[in-house]
Order: structure tokens, then sequence, then C-alpha cells
């Protein structure tokens, strides 16, 4: 298992290497966000605030305004919930290169409660315009996505956990905004998630097969954009779609999944995730077995669905 943080901050350091323009923005976070080895090499490069995270994003920028590109990291309850109007002013309705990187985000803070599970930023930024809202699954993809966000102009906001994860992707892997990953090959329903929850869906995916149940899985990095070519697909080879996310049921990724299913492609669906209350407070892996995310009952409320499909 992996922590996607330390491909990250390998990421990063390694291109601040080469172009002297990125700098790093932090809200007192440089050991949770890892920049620790970004502050050592470019000390003059990293930006801490301290804990002020709207100062944080117009800090941000205004470095991007200035010609530089900033990577705007907080843990993500804070950098999206404290910060939202600044977000919302500074970075969407102004269009600045600023990279927003939510840290420890989803309910990767578990044992600190509610006041630090950020389940509803998906919602809150996908909302928003010009602020693309990305969560790869694994380091190999988060590696690809910094990559991206460097050499893209404009703001976007990545979101990121602590949460150890399996390499499901190549090394060689390239991002592409709005593009899904196929990962495994299925005709009888079709598996959707992103983040921590893509390698549990890919092991529902081999429990179904158990049951001669043969599940789709797709890997749903980007959120908005999304790619609804991949999600039609979906609807009309297998007929049936389960999304699995870290977040609330109410506006997250299954939402986003049902919006393009209900305008163009109707079929059964359900929506795996928290479901429209305060989670509680327990370890990550912990809560997401308790809102039904275990790859058992991810294969239970599949088999469930597939019933319905008819």
């Amino acid at each position: 298992m992996h922590d996607c943080r330390d491909a990250f901050t390998s990421v990063l350091e390694a291109l601040g290497s080469k172009n002297t323009d990125i700098v790093a923005v932090c809200n007192d976070s440089v050991g949770s966000s890892k920049l620790g080895g970004f502050r050592d090499k470019f000390p003059e490069r990293l930006i801490n605030v301290g804990i002020a995270e709207q100062n944080m994003v117009g800090v941000g920028a205004g470095l991007a305004n200035g010609g530089k590109i900033p990577f705007v990291c907080a843990a993500s309850p804070f950098l999206t919930g404290r910060a939202l109007e600044q977000i919302k002013a500074d970075v969407a309705y102004s269009e600045t290169n600023v990279k927003l990187v939510g840290i420890s985000s989803g309910m990767a803070y578990g044992e600190l409660g509610p006041t630090h599970h950020s389940i509803e930023d998906f919602a809150w930024i996908r909302a928003l315009p010009n602020v693309p809202v990305v969560a790869p699954a694994d380091r190999n993809e988060t590696a690809a996505v910094i990559k991206w966000a460097a050499a893209t102009t404009g703001g976007c906001f990545l979101r990121l956990s602590r949460v150890g994860v399996p390499d499901l992707l190549p090394e060689e892997h390239v991002f592409e905004l709005g593009k899904a990953n196929l990962l495994r090959e299925g005709n009888d329903l079709t598996l959707i998630a992103n983040g921590v929850l893509t390698h549990r869906a890919l092991m529902a995916a081999a429990l179904l097969e158990k049951d001669g149940i043969n599940a789709r899985v797709l890997n749903m990095a980007s959120v908005r954009p999304i790619d609804e070519t991949a999600i039609v697909s979906a609807a009309k080879d297998t007929g049936a779609i389960l999304t699995c996310e870290e977040h609330t049921t109410f506006g997250g990724l299954g939402s986003a999944v049902a919006e393009v299913v209900v305008d163009q492609a109707p079929v059964p669906m359900t929506r795996l995730g928290v479901p429209g209350v305060f989670a509680h407070t327990a370890s990550a892996n912990t809560l997401l077995d308790d809102y039904g995310m275990s790859p058992e009952a991810m294969a239970e409320s599949a088999r469930a669905l597939i019933e319905r499909k008819g």
C-alpha cells in the first residue's frame, strides 16, 4: 500500500528543480502535506501562511497573477470549507492558474471526527466553473495528475488521501482530463469509483466473478469534467451502474454520473457513499466499511442492482 502524498511531493520536487516558477503555499501543514523536502530544496519557494486558509488561497491567486505556478496545499476540509468564497472569486471567477491540493480528503482523518471529514468537497467544487475536480486512485495516477496540473494553464482541485492504496495504473500512465480508465471489462453491470475506492471496486468485481457476474470497472478520477462517453457506453453495454465514493451521496461522483445517465441513457443505478449524514468517528477504513463500501458489501449491492435490472 502506498501513500499518494509521497507521489505528489516527489513529482512536485522534481518539477520544481526544472521550473523555478513552481511554488508551494500551505496553511501550517508542511508535515501533513509532506512538503518538508520541497521546503529544504527550495526554501524561498514555500510560503507558509499559517492557519489562514482564505488568505492562503488569495496568496496563491496573487502568485499566479505574478506568473508563478502555485500548488496551494491544505487538509481538504479546511481548504474547501473555510476558503470556498476565495476559491469561487479568486480562482474560479478570476480564472487564475492556482492548483488546489486537498490533502487527507474524504474520511482519511477518521478518528478526528466530522469536523475533519471532507465528504462535501466534490459537491462544493464541482459546482464552480473553471475548476476541474480530480481524485486519483493510486500513486502512479497521482504523479500523472501533478504533471498534468503543472503543464496546464488554469485552476484545478486535486483531491488526495493519506490512506494507503495499491498500484492500479502503470508507472507510465498519462492523465487525460475528462477520461475514465477501463480497469476491468464486463457486461453484467458497471462499477464506477475513484480515489481510495477504486481498488475496492476491483476487489468487489473479483468477488462477483465467483458468482458468474462479469462487472466492468471504471476509474473515474475526473469528476468534472466527467467522461460522458464512458458512462453512456457502460449504461448501454451493461444495463446497470453502481457508483462508490468517499463522499456524501449528495452532489458527488454518483450524482455526476446520474446526471449523465438520466439525460442520455437511463438504466438502474445505485449510489454508494455516506448517506446524507455526518460520518461518525472511526478509522478511515472502518468508516468505509460502516457505510457499505467494503468489497463484500459493494458486491452485495451489485447483486441487488442486477435483480432490479431484470
